[in-house]
């Protein structure tokens, strides 16, 4: 076998980001709970491999499937823009094993205020973190801003559970076990923009076909984080709308009458199994690597493009997870 050529291009994803096939693997790759077993010499391994290949320099009998591998496992911690290495539990492929737990729980003790306000608190300390490490882009965000964020998108989140529980008192039991979803869908909507508010102030960064930095884009940002909003509500649509269901069914048979102890494994084994599916499916409505029409950008920075690249009509921009 002979040396492993140069030209392929591991900028991107292994499969077409262009359909949504294409899309789903690359995220059920990114999503894979697996990487999270990667030991650190595992990852800095994996980073030395993608950066010498990037630089012109091949591993000696390295694979083309062992470079995907690599990059992937690469991808799998480190930021896109910043090259950091991202918290364990900021990381998607953390995303299966964290949320199947938060959400298990949510929705088995979603009657007393105090494990509402406990749960709710806890799911949204969570996406704080996963907003910031898979923020797009590379610009600093302060400590203040951060903490700031972080207070106002908690708050949000568990006023939100409580007024929607106090709506549902007199509804049927069933009605009340989407409280829960609905305090998530709302509290996405605040906690994304809020963890990613530089990002709304300074822009994120916007490039040309060939991943040349163009300048920053305020117009790019929102569209990100739209984008991100609409796969995060998405994702949490089968978790939490079908093991309340089941739950509700099974609750009333016997089996679980006798054995009232089951009821928070299964509903977290219920989550899982669906989280396992929506997650990367959910990420995948979007491509990561979007794309804005140079007419949507500031006028700005619009004309600065314009000036010095007549010919460019689509910016791209990483949207962020």
């Amino acid at each position: 076998m002979g040396e492993l050529p140069l030209d392929i291009n591991i900028q991107e994803p292994r499969w077409d980001q262009s359909t949504f096939l294409g899309r789903a693997r690359h995220f059920f790759t990114v999503t894979d709970p697996r990487n999270l077993l990667l030991s650190g010499a595992q990852l800095e391994a994996s980073r030395n491999i993608v950066q010498n290949y990037r630089a012109g320099m091949v591993t000696p009998g390295l694979t083309e499937d062992q470079l995907w591998r690599a990059k992937y496992a690469y991808d799998s911690a480190f930021h896109p823009d910043t090259g950091e290495k991202m918290v364990l539990i900021g990381r998607m492929s953390a995303q299966v094993p964290m949320n199947m737990t938060i959400t298990g729980c949510m929705l088995t003790f979603y009657r007393k205020t105090p494990t509402v306000v406990f749960w709710q608190w806890v799911n949204q300390s969570f996406n704080a973190v996963v907003n910031y490490s898979n923020r797009s882009g590379d610009a600093p965000i302060s400590v203040g801003q951060l903490g700031t964020a972080y207070v106002s998108a908690t708050t949000g989140a568990v006023v939100t559970a409580l007024g929607l529980k106090s709506l549902t008192k007199h509804l049927p039991p069933l009605v009340g076990r989407f409280v829960p979803f609905a305090a998530v869908a709302a509290a996405n909507c605040i906690n994304t923009p809020l963890m990613r508010q530089r990002e709304l102030q300074v822009g994120i960064p916007v490039t040309d076909e060939d991943s040349q930095r163009l300048g920053h884009s305020v117009a790019a940002a929102k569209q990100g984080i739209f984008q991100v909003v609409i796969s995060r509500i998405c994702m949490a649509i089968p978790a939490m709308a079908i093991p309340p269901v089941i739950m509700d069914t099974l609750e009333k048979k016997d089996f679980l009458k006798r054995r009232p102890w089951l009821g928070a494994p299964l509903q977290v084994g219920l989550v899982g199994f669906c989280l396992v599916f929506a997650t990367p499916l959910c990420c995948a409505l979007f491509p990561q690597r979007s794309s804005l029409h140079v007419s949507r950008l500031e006028p700005e920075l619009r004309a600065r493009i314009r000036e010095q690249n007549p010919d460019i009509e689509v910016v791209y921009y990483n949207k962020g997870l």
